[in-house]
């Protein structure tokens, strides 16, 4: 007979605390509250779509976070993550039964927005849903930093790096519409896809990789003793070109911590980003970490209001430290009655909690039947 699998109470807390962060660190940076339509092309932004409203078939839409509360409450919603420059769709022509009850003053349309197949609840080369119900296989999927679309590990053509969490992707497919970024994954992205021989040096083994990233560096930068003509800004983009170090073109691209701030901003290469929809390349706060840590500073400037302290702010010192107390108490007499159920290895009912709760109504009622006090 095989012993059943089982998962522990700390088990059950630390999963609930991991998905906490995770839900935070997407909608901590974006108006729960407020329609963001009035905000324009939102640099970027927790986004929903809504098939209730928005069916296959018909046209894509996407609604911010506060209009996914307040205006489709009820409704089927697919979590689109985040987006960059997209305007709430909430209550446009789009919506042909649906007023946004937040802000319905609102352009027929958004001509701006981008939209894909994630609007229909479909991700990856594969055009599958998440989760799939259909696929057993345990893969992550991993966003595209330029088309955004969500892509399954094994779908990347590529090895996976470790700590792929802190590093940013584009697919196959984006870096093959744009050429030049081949240019770049070849001297500054994560190594993965083999390298090929240097065509003018006769080629280098993968063992002096390092040390050649090092000749690009030094390359790239300036130095401040050559000549002002020397000096004068160059196109890094055509430096890296020249040294004539390849990447075999094939498979998704992972891309270290501030690689953004080592593509060439000149003025060619700023308008080919342009032309490509790619701007947003040089901008390190685009990235969705940045998203993520401005979500995280926004709400610890909240916690640092938090109502409970306030209404404690107001009572005086005997009555602090009888809630205080209280709910130390309370607190310890809740551990002691879940550790029970953890040593015995039996599951915690919502009637175990309610009978719990009764009890700690019961004694307080019995200090205050002695006491004539109720705290």
């Amino acid at each position: 007979m095989c012993e059943e699998q089982t998962v522990s109470l700390v088990d059950v807390l630390e999963e609930d605390l991991e998905l906490e962060e995770e839900a935070s660190a997407v909608l901590a940076g974006s108006d729960s509250d407020h329609c963001s339509y009035p905000q324009g092309y939102v640099k970027r932004q927790a986004l929903y779509a809504c098939s209730t409203c928005t069916p296959k078939g018909g046209e894509a839409a996407g609604v911010c976070l506060a209009c996914s509360y307040k205006c489709h409450e009820g409704h089927d919603l697919f979590e689109l993550y985040t987006k960059r420059n997209f305007r709430c769709d909430c209550g446009n022509r789009k919506f042909t039964e649906l007023q946004c009850k937040l802000s319905p003053d609102k352009d027929e349309v958004n001509s701006l927005n981008k939209y894909s197949h994630n609007f229909f609840g479909v991700y990856c080369t594969c055009s599958r849903p998440y989760p799939d119900p259909d696929d057993q296989v345990e893969d992550e999927m991993i966003q595209c930093v330029v088309c955004e679309d969500w892509l399954h590990g094994r779908h990347l053509g590529c090895v996976v790096p470790d700590c792929v969490e802190l590093q940013e992707m584009i697919c196959e497919s984006c870096m093959n519409k744009n050429p030049f970024l081949w240019t770049y994954a070849a001297h500054l992205a994560v190594p993965g896809a083999p390298v090929q021989e240097n065509e003018e040096r006769g080629g280098e083994s993968s063992t002096n990789l390092s040390n050649r990233e090092g000749l690009v560096d030094d390359v790239i930068e300036p130095s401040c003793k050559r000549s002002r003509e020397e000096a004068e800004p160059t196109c890094r983009l055509k430096e890296l070109q020249e040294i004539g170090q390849k990447r075999i073109q094939s498979g998704a691209v992972f891309w270290p911590s501030g690689w953004r701030a080592k593509l060439c901003s000149c003025n060619t290469c700023q308008e080919r980003l342009c032309e490509a929809g790619l701007s947003f390349l040089l901008d390190e706060s685009d990235t969705v970490l940045a998203y993520e840590k401005k979500g995280k500073n926004n709400e610890q400037k909240q916690e640092g209001h938090d109502p409970l302290m306030s209404a404690l702010d107001n009572l005086n010192r005997v009555q602090q430290l009888e809630i205080i107390h209280g709910y130390n108490d309370m607190k310890t007499e809740l551990k002691d009655f879940l550790q029970r159920f953890a040593t015995e290895g039996k599951v915690v009912t919502s009637d175990d909690i309610r009978q719990f709760f009764e009890q700690q109504q019961s004694r307080k009622r019995q200090r205050v039947d002695a006491t004539g006090h109720f705290y």
